[in-house]
């Protein structure tokens, strides 16, 4: 049941996209398995013209493995960054699998459009701004309690150092090193004249 909705939801966007419909058809034949570790396998094919979504350990060209986490990385953050840090991995063949992930990125279905197809298009478009505006206030209210956390911890538990008091140290730790660095080259290169003095045979 939830497959066959995923396919409609799917299917339902493809005639808006001409990538969408050219990725469909260069991927005919081929399938794509989303592996979210722990809670299941979703198998995505295309036959050239719609995608066929089928739950199961069907073999696939490719396989995405990613936790839930992972798969929120993948949506919101560099693929090939998340890829690296190793919050998800693809096994099989890598060009299938993006251009698996490119079509059904083009796919992704429009919450607020689904709704309109529900209630209707104002009180969609109402309630997408009313979860648009929720989604702000609650990025400015954790901002602001991560600003307020440390400057708590910085100022009155003094267990952070400001950053304004933590670069002038910073620095001077670096131009130390670098003098260190060249002390110690000094001390090699009067080492190495007093073994071998110049002039010596």
């Amino acid at each position: 049941m939830l497959t066959a909705t995923l396919a409609n939801l799917l299917n339902r966007g493809l005639p808006r996209s001409g990538r969408a419909r050219e990725l469909a058809a260069e991927l005919a034949g081929r399938s794509f398995v989303l592996d979210m570790a722990g809670l299941g396998r979703v198998r995505v094919a295309s036959d050239g013209t719609t995608l066929s979504v089928s739950a199961g350990g069907e073999a696939a060209d490719a396989t995405l493995c990613a936790g839930p986490l992972g798969f929120l990385a993948l949506a919101v953050d560099d693929p090939q960054a998340v890829l690296r840090r190793g919050a998800a991995a693809i096994s099989g063949d890598a060009e299938i699998a993006e251009r698996f992930r490119e079509l059904l990125t083009l796919l992704r279905p429009d919450p607020e459009e689904e709704l309109a197809l529900l209630v209707g298009d104002v009180p969609a478009h109402q309630l997408g701004r009313l979860v648009r505006a929720a989604g702000e206030w609650s990025r400015r209210a954790a901002d602001t309690l991560s600003r307020s956390g440390a400057d708590y911890l910085a100022h009155e538990r003094a267990d952070l150092v400001p950053r304004r008091e933590g670069e002038p140290f910073l620095r001077g730790v670096d131009a130390l090193r670098e003098d260190v660095d060249r002390l110690e080259a000094r001390i090699a290169l009067i080492a190495r004249r007093r073994v071998h003095p110049a002039g010596a045979a």
